[in-house]
C-alpha cells in the first residue's frame, strides 16, 4: 500500500457503563488506514475487542457507533454512520448503517467512535461534547416513544442538538428492536435497540461546536461543488428526488417479484405506486448535505414510507390501502421497530395460522393478511412483549414455538428475515447476494440492481474489469458481480456517504472510487490509488467474514429460503422462475473461490493475520 502525505485522525471514546469508566484514545494510523471509519473501522474495533460466543443481551457485548471518514464534511450526502454489534436477532455480525444529522453531529462533537459495553444500573442517556462522554440520568426519558423522547431531549439540552435513541421495543428487550434518529432515520437491522435496551441507555446526544480539519479547504469545496453538480443533473437522482424509493416498487411488481403475502405470490396492488404515495406528500425533505432530498414528508404528519415499508408492511401483509400502509410506517417508526423484520415475521406468523400450524390457542385470535387492525395490535403487542406479542417478539428465535423448527416459511436467511421487498428467484445475482451477506437476508451489502438495465457489454466490462453475461436469470459469472458490488458498497458504507448516489447502486455513473479518492485528499491530505480502495473493500467483507466465521457460519448457512427453490414464481415476467439447487451451489463455489476462501466459506489463517495486521504488536483480538 503506498504511503499517504497525512493522516486521518479517528477519536475513540469507549464507555463501560457498568463501572462508569470513559476513556480516550485515537485510533493507530494504520488501521484507519486499513478501514478508514464507519462500517470499516467499526467491524475492525468488534473483532478485535468482542471475544466469540458472547451473549448478544448480555453486558459483555459491545455497542459500537462510528462515523464514515468523510462524514460531516459537507461532500455530497455525507451523512452516514454505522451501529455494529453482535445481533441478538441473528446471533452473529449485527451492523447497521444509518443517515440523518446525527453522524456528523458526533464527530463535530469532538468524537467519531463510541464503543459501550456493560449496563448501566438504571436508564441513561450519554451526552457527547467538546471531546468528552458524560453519563447522565435517563429514567426520566424510560417509556417514552421515539418522537416523544427526542422532543425532550432538544427541550432539556438545547434545540441544537442530534440524538440517537430507542422506543418501548428497544427497553423490552425485542430482538428486531432498532436505533431512531429524527422521525424515520434507523439503524435497523439486527436488533441494535435492543442492545442498546440491554445496556439502559435511552439516547445517545450529540452536541456539536467544533468542527473538522480539512486539509485543502478551498480545494475540498471546489470538488464537493463540481461533484453536486454532477449528481443533481443525473436522471435517476432527479427521479429519486420527486418520488423517492417508492418508485423501486413498481419495477419489482412488474417483473412479478414484489414479495406478497409472506413470499407466496409475487403481484399486489397498484395503490402502493410511487405516484400514489406521491399523492400523500406534502414535503420532499433530505439528511445532511443531501442532493437527493428522498425523504417523504406526508400528510399524516410523519416521514416515509420508503420502499421497504411499502413493500413489507404493504405488499407483504396484504395491506393495499395507501394511508394504512403510511401509518403503519409511521407506528413501528414511533415504537422502534425495524420495518423488516415487522413485515417479515408478521407475515411468517400468518402463513402459519393460514396452512393451520399454529392457531388461537397460541395467537389468541385468527391471523390473516390483508387485516389492517389485526396488524396495528400485533406490532403494539411485540413492542410491549405483551401475549402472542412476546412470542414474535424472539424474531426468527419463535420457530419452535410457532412449531416452524426448520423454518420453512420463514423468509430468512442466518436468522434475519430477508429485508429487500423484491424476491429474488428471478435475479440470481440477487439470490447470491442475499445468501453470503455477512448480516444475514441482505440487499445492502450487494443489491446487483444494474442486473435489470440491460446494459451494453462495453459498459459491463468498464463496471466489472472483464466479461460477465448480462442476463439476470443466468448463474453465469454472477460471484463477480456480487463481489464487485460487495466491495464498492463496502467502502462507500467506511467514507460515510448515502448509496443512492454512489455507482453500482441505482446508477453505474455516480460517485465511484475515483471520487472517493479525490474527496479523501483534498479533505485530509492522504492517497489511495482506486486499486488501495478496492482491496480496502474487500479487506471490509473478509473481516466480516472472519467475524461470523469466529460465531460458527459456514457454508450451509450460506444458502437462501425453502421457497426460492422448490416453489416457482407465479407472474410476470418472472413467471416460473426458481432458484435451481445445483446451480446455485455451484454459483456459490466459485463465490468462495474468487473471495479465496475455502470450500466450506471459512476464510484462511493466513488472510486473518494480513487483517489483523494493521494493529501491530499490541495484544491480539480475543479467541
Amino acid at each position: 500500500m503506498s504511503s499517504s502525505i497525512g493522516v486521518m485522525r479517528s477519536r475513540v471514546g469507549s464507555v463501560d457503563l457498568s463501572t462508569g469508566e470513559i476513556r480516550y484514545e485515537d485510533t493507530p494510523p494504520d488501521v484507519v488506514r486499513s478501514y478508514l471509519g464507519g462500517r470499516g473501522l467499526n467491524v475492525a474495533y468488534l473483532h478485535r475487542r468482542l471475544r466469540a460466543g458472547v451473549d448478544p443481551l448480555s453486558p459483555e457485548n459491545l455497542l459500537i457507533i462510528g462515523a464514515g471518514a468523510l462524514t460531516g464534511t459537507g461532500c455530497p450526502n455525507s451523512s452516514r454512520f454505522n451501529v455494529t454489534t453482535k445481533s441478538p436477532e441473528s446471533n452473529i455480525l449485527g451492523d447497521a448503517n444509518c443517515g440523518g444529522f446525527f453522524g456528523p453531529q458526533l464527530r463535530y462533537s469532538g468524537i467519531d467512535r463510541l464503543i459501550v459495553s456493560g449496563r448501566a444500573a438504571h436508564p441513561v442517556v450519554l451526552l457527547v461534547s467538546g471531546g468528552t462522554v458524560r453519563i447522565a440520568d435517563g429514567r426520566t426519558y424510560w417509556g417514552m416513544d421515539v418522537g416523544t423522547v427526542q422532543a425532550a431531549l432538544i427541550r432539556d439540552f438545547g434545540p441544537e442538538v442530534e440524538s440517537i435513541c430507542i422506543g418501548p421495543a428497544g427497553e423490552k428487550l425485542v430482538r428486531f428492536a432498532c436505533i431512531m434518529t429524527g422521525v424515520k432515520n434507523a439503524a435497523a437491522r439486527g436488533g441494535m435497540g435492543a442492545v442498546m435496551g440491554s445496556k439502559n441507555v435511552k439516547a445517545i446526544v450529540a452536541t456539536g461546536g467544533g468542527g473538522l480539519e480539512i486539509a485543502d479547504g478551498d480545494g475540498f469545496l471546489d470538488l464537493s461543488a463540481e461533484l453536486t453538480d454532477y449528481l443533481i443533473d443525473s436522471s435517476i437522482i432527479k427521479v429519486l428526488g420527486r418520488v423517492g424509493t417508492p418508485l423501486l416498487y413498481e419495477v419489482s411488481n412488474h417483473l412479478g417479484a414484489i414479495r406478497t403475502r409472506n413470499s407466496q405470490d409475487s403481484s399486489f396492488e397498484n395503490t402502493l405506486d410511487a405516484e400514489v404515495i406521491h399523492e400523500h406528500v406534502t414535503k420532499m425533505i433530505a439528511c445532511h448535505s443531501c442532493v437527493v432530498h428522498c425523504r417523504h414528508r406526508h400528510a399524516e404528519h410523519g416521514e416515509g414510507p420508503e420502499y421497504t415499508t411499502i413493500g413489507l408492511l404493504g405488499a407483504n401483509l396484504g395491506i393495499g390501502d395507501t394511508v394504512n400502509v403510511i401509518r403503519l410506517n409511521d407506528l413501528v417508526n414511533r415504537l422502534g421497530l425495524d420495518v423488516s423484520s415487522t413485515g417479515g415475521i408478521l407475515s411468517w406468523a400468518m402463513e402459519l395460522y393460514q396452512r393451520g400450524i399454529i392457531d388461537d390457542g397460541l395467537t389468541g385470535e385468527p391471523l390473516r393478511f390483508g387485516d389492517y387492525d389485526l396488524t396495528v395490535r400485533l406490532i403494539k403487542s411485540i413492542a410491549r412483549r405483551e401475549g402472542f406479542g412476546d412470542v414474535l417478539a424472539e424474531s426468527s428465535q419463535a420457530a419452535d414455538a410457532l412449531g416452524d423448527p426448520e423454518r420453512k416459511y420463514l423468509m430468512a436467511i442466518k436468522g434475519l428475515p430477508q429485508s429487500d421487498p423484491h424476491d429474488c428467484r428471478y435475479i440470481k445475482a440477487f439470490a447470491l447476494g442475499i445468501a453470503t451477506a455477512s448480516r444475514g437476508a441482505d440487499h445492502l451489502r450487494s443489491r446487483p440492481t444494474l442486473e435489470v438495465f440491460n446494459l451494453p457489454p462495453d459498459l459491463l466490462r468498464e463496471i466489472y474489469g472483464t466479461d460477465v453475461d448480462h442476463d439476470p436469470t443466468s448463474y453465469k459469472t454472477k460471484e463477480i458481480v456480487v463481489a464487485t458490488h460487495e466491495n464498492i458498497y463496502a467502502v462507500i458504507d467506511a467514507v460515510g456517504i448515502c448509496k443512492f448516489v454512489c455507482h453500482g447502486f441505482n446508477s453505474p455513473r455516480l460517485l465511484k472510487y475515483e471520487h472517493f479518492a479525490q474527496l479523501l485528499e483534498k479533505a485530509f491530505g492522504v492517497r489511495y490509488s482506486v486499486e488501495e480502495l478496492k482491496e480496502l473493500g474487500e479487506r471490509i467483507v473478509d473481516l466480516e467474514r472472519v467475524f461470523i466465521n469466529r460465531e460458527g457460519v459456514r457454508r450451509p448457512d450460506d444458502t437462501l429460503p425453502w421457497r426460492y427453490f422448490e416453489e416457482p414464481l407465479p407472474h410476470g415476467v418472472a413467471k416460473g422462475h426458481r432458484i435451481e439447487r445445483e446451480k446455485f451451489l455451484a454459483m456459490l463455489d466459485r463465490y468462495y473461490r474468487l473471495r479465496r476462501w475455502n470450500a466450506d466459506g471459512v476464510v484462511p489463517e493466513e488472510r486473518v493475520a494480513e487483517l489483523v495486521a494493521p494493529w501491530g504488536a499490541r495484544e491480539g483480538s480475543p479467541a
